[in-house]
């Protein structure tokens, strides 16, 4: 079996995009469903649970090395984005709004690579 050597760079934003899933969906599924009111607003959950799929998606198809990988980080940077503008005005929303941002940087730069 041959393994695909993976540059610093994708390896560094395969382990973002793995850390904004578990953010993302431990946030919405914990921290959320306990706040209440607006932090329970289905298409507010419903960003952060799609955020954390596309981000463990985008994860995925960049280990396989393939080319696709480029589209995949798009679409994750903008639901990235969509989940920090859904999270930006909610209290204690700081450590998804960070993980967001860190992946969707890291997955913008994947688009070139």
């Amino acid at each position: 079996m041959t393994q695909v050597a993976l540059s610093q760079e994708m390896l560094g934003c395969i382990e973002l995009c793995r850390r904004c899933h578990l953010v993302c969906l431990n946030m919405a599924t914990g921290h959320c469903l306990e706040k209440g009111g607006r932090h329970v607003e289905p298409e507010h959950l419903k960003t952060m649970v799609v955020c954390a799929e596309i981000c463990q998606t985008a994860a995925n198809v960049m280990i396989t090395g393939s080319g696709p990988h480029r589209q995949m980080c798009a679409v994750c940077a903008d639901v990235c984005d969509a989940c920090i503008a859904s999270c930006r005005d909610l209290d204690e929303m700081e450590e998804c709004v960070f993980a967001c941002e860190r992946c969707k940087n890291s997955c913008e730069a994947m688009t070139a690579v």
